[in-house]
C-alpha cells in the first residue's frame, strides 16, 4: 500500500469521508510513535488525555493537567507531515467557562503545531465549541462513553444506550460547528443511524463499523497494553513480547560476554 503524501487537513478530513473513504485515526503521545503512524499514512493522529493511562499509570483520565497535553501534543506534532493532528483538551480545562475554553485551546494550537482540539461532550458544550470556534480553532466533539464523566457515568466501559439522547448531542455538536465526532461505547445501530443523521465524519470506538472512521488507542493496539481486552479491541501487533524477548536477549549476551563483540567495539 502507497503511504499518501498529501496534507490531511480539516477540510480534506470532511472531504475523504464525503467520498465513503473510511477515516483511520490513533492516539500517540511523543515523537517516535508519531512518526511511524505518519509514515504508515494513517489520517489522523490523536494525542488522547489517555495518555494518564497509558503513560503515566493512572487509573483515568482525569488527572492529566493542560501543561502535560501541550507537552505531549508538540512532540507529536513536530514529527508528524501528513496526519491531522488532534489534541484531546484534558479535564476541567474548558468545562469552567466558553472564554477560558477558548484561552485554553488557543494555548494548545499556539504551543503544539496541532491542527485541532477535541473536547468531551455534546449539547452541554454547545457553547463552548461554538466559542472556540469563532477563535477558527476547528473543534472535535467526543460523546457516548466520556472518560471524563467517569465518576458521573459509574465507571469506564459503560456502554451508552440512550438514542435520543445520543442524537440530540451529536446535532448539538454539529450545529455548533465541530467538524467530527468521536462516538465512543455506542451500539452499532445507534451510531450507524447517528452518522446518517449528520453531514459530518463520526470516528468510532466501541461503536461498530458503520462510523465513518476508527480510533484506537496506540499502544493497546499494537499489543503493549495485554491486560487490557474490551470486546472493541483488536491488537494488530504483539510488540510487548518482542520488546521482552529483545530485552531478555540483551541481558544474556552481556552477562555471557557475547556482546560488546568486535563488531561493535571500535579500536
Amino acid at each position: 500500500m502507497k503511504t499518501p503524501t498529501r496534507k490531511m487537513t480539516v477540510p480534506a478530513f470532511r472531504e475523504a469521508a464525503e467520498r465513503g473513504q473510511k477515516l483511520t485515526m490513533l492516539t500517540a503521545y511523543d515523537y517516535l510513535w508519531a512518526g511511524i503512524m505518519d509514515e504508515a499514512g494513517v489520517d489522523s493522529i490523536l494525542v488522547g488525555d489517555s495518555l494518564a493511562m497509558v503513560v503515566q499509570g493512572k487509573s483515568t483520565t482525569l488527572p492529566v493537567t493542560l501543561d502535560q497535553m501541550i507537552y505531549h501534543g508538540e512532540l507529536v506534532a513536530r514529527a508528524v507531515q501528513r496526519a491531522l493532528v488532534i489534541v484531546d483538551m484534558p479535564f476541567m480545562s474548558y468545562q469552567v467557562s466558553p472564554q477560558q475554553a477558548v484561552e485554553n485551546a488557543g494555548r494548545i494550537m499556539k504551543e503544539t503545531g496541532a491542527d485541532a482540539i477535541k473536547l468531551e461532550g455534546g449539547a452541554i458544550q454547545s457553547e463552548t465549541i461554538r466559542g472556540i470556534g469563532r477563535a477558527e480553532i476547528p473543534v472535535m466533539a467526543h460523546i457516548g462513553m466520556r472518560p471524563q464523566a467517569v465518576r458521573q457515568l459509574g465507571g469506564m466501559g459503560k456502554i451508552q444506550r440512550d438514542e435520543q439522547r445520543l442524537l440530540d448531542d451529536a446535532r448539538a455538536a454539529e450545529d455548533a460547528g465541530a467538524f467530527s465526532i468521536v462516538l465512543e461505547l455506542v451500539p452499532e445501530d445507534i451510531a450507524g443511524r447517528i452518522t446518517e443523521a449528520l453531514s459530518i465524519p463520526t470516528i468510532g470506538i466501541g461503536a461498530g463499523a458503520r462510523c465513518s472512521g476508527q480510533v484506537l488507542v496506540g499502544p493497546d493496539m499494537l499489543g503493549l497494553n495485554p491486560g487490557f481486552k474490551p470486546r472493541f479491541l483488536k491488537q494488530f501487533g504483539d510488540l510487548r513480547n518482542n520488546a521482552l524477548s529483545a530485552v531478555r536477549g540483551y541481558i544474556q549476551e552481556v552477562q555471557n560476554g557475547q556482546f560488546p563483540d568486535e563488531q561493535h567495539s571500535h579500536h
